[in-house]
């Protein structure tokens, strides 16, 4: 079958999904992952386009039903030119692979994941020339993502704006990650409210209920506390380091260490911080951790913390780790971000002064109140088994693309899958 007639055909069989995801590889990007699983699921045949890396260089694999296809990540940075530069590259890739995609498998919608915010360049082709449909994953919001990394409100900046708001122009659908995201959808990217839909990055709780702790990473301190994520300007975990200076030598406390799980940008200055401040044998950096590792080390740990300061960007956004913490019973500290507490709700200890010293010292009034971390334990474990569960976004996922898909295409959603790998 040539590519005009597949695209026109919306792929074989019908109810086909394309997703394209620039920040992460997959199945790296665990919301990703967790969205393209649950399409294949449902019936749909679902293809992904990412960048390679963590492990992931394949250009073509087929994981779990899904066609994988990864591009080379390009020139990366810190600068704006740099970033724009890189964009620019995966976008050429992006559409080059979309491409083959419609002609070995066909999509009839087009998920869009940011940052940042330029596919929808890639769905303007198909939406207009191939009447397909346009559904935006928005994971941030980029233009505070942008203030927040370079400090500034400058031509960038008002760019970043334009995209957003050409991307909700064009989009027949919205993901939302909250409520706080969904409003902004509406408010300022002019989205009809019952054409946006709240998804949130939770994970699956089955992979949490039962684990074994790894007691290995305790070592010999008498106390563990954990952090699970990225590692980028925005996500704190330099404040953490120097939370963890003050524990150990302003507060004497030498029985508590600090085990860092996950990798980024900032993961070689937060190391050698760690080293210049003297307390490398108290923070252990285990990288990037995937499958039942990561559970089970978090397991081990007492508390979680969630260092992400202050910001235009952080205020609103939803943190995969409060989730994560949650659905372990891991009881967690955490700065005043209006979203993540109220995510949090009672599961978590919220420090109101964004410093090291503040953090250092709610870290250690957690760690001495068991009676406390015993009812935020509680009360993290019943918001994750009853409000926060994947098989609960899940079925909002799949209530958006039984909105957009051609009805032809739903009446065939579960017929087998037939493509041919590259």
């Amino acid at each position: 079958m040539g590519l005009s007639a597949n695209i026109s055909a919306g792929g074989d069989p019908p109810g086909a999904v394309l997703i394209i995801v620039e920040n992460l590889p997959v199945p790296v990007d665990r919301r990703v992952w967790s969205e393209a699983t649950a399409l294949r699921q449902a019936g749909y045949t679902v293809s992904v386009i990412c960048p390679k890396g963590r492990g992931y260089d394949k250009a073509y694999e087929q994981m779990d039903g899904v066609h994988i296809y990864r591009h080379p990540r390009g020139v990366e940075g810190s600068g704006a030119a740099t970033y724009l530069l890189e964009y620019t590259v995966a976008l050429f890739w992006q559409f080059v692979l979309s491409l083959k995609v419609a002609h070995r498998h066909g999509f009839d919608i087009l998920q869009a994941c940011n940052p940042p915010d330029l596919t929808f360049l890639i769905a303007i082709i198909y939406k207009f020339f191939f009447g397909k449909k346009f559904l935006f994953d928005q994971h941030d919001p980029s233009p505070e993502l942008y203030e927040v990394k370079f400090g500034r409100r400058d031509f960038f900046y008002r760019l970043l704006l334009v995209f957003e708001r050409w991307t909700f122009r064009l989009a027949d659908g919205v993901l939302a990650t909250n409520p706080t995201l969904k409003q902004q959808a509406v408010e300022r990217g002019g989205m009809p409210p019952d054409m946006v839909w709240i998804v949130r990055s939770v994970p699956d709780i089955r992979r949490f209920s039962q684990v074994k702790p790894d007691l290995s990473v305790r070592r010999t301190f008498r106390y563990l506390v954990g952090y699970v994520g990225m590692m980028a300007d925005q996500d704190g975990v330099d404040l953490l380091v120097k939370a963890m200076e003050h524990i150990v030598k302003r507060m004497h406390r030498t029985d508590i260490a600090c085990l860092i799980i996950g990798d980024g940008p900032e993961a070689g200055r937060v190391r050698t911080l760690t080293g210049e401040l003297g307390i490398a044998g108290h923070i252990e950096f285990a990288g990037y951790i995937s499958g039942d590792a990561l559970p089970a080390m978090l397991a081990a740990c007492d508390i979680g913390v969630v260092p992400d300061p202050p910001n235009a960007c952080n205020a609103i956004m939803s943190m995969i780790k409060v989730f994560e913490y949650m659905a372990l019973g891991l009881p967690f500290v955490l700065f005043d971000l209006a979203q993540a507490r109220a995510d949090a709700g009672d599961a978590g200890l919220v420090v109101a002064e964004p410093t090291p010293r503040a953090l250092g010292e709610g870290i250690l009034a957690l760690l001495e109140d068991e009676a406390g971390r015993e009812r935020m334990r509680n009360s993290g474990r019943k918001r994750a088994y009853g409000d926060f569960q994947w098989e609960v976004e899940k079925r909002s996922l799949l209530a958006a693309y039984a909105r957009l898909v051609p009805r032809r295409a739903r009446a065939h959603a579960g017929t087998p899958a037939n493509s041919k790998a590259p």
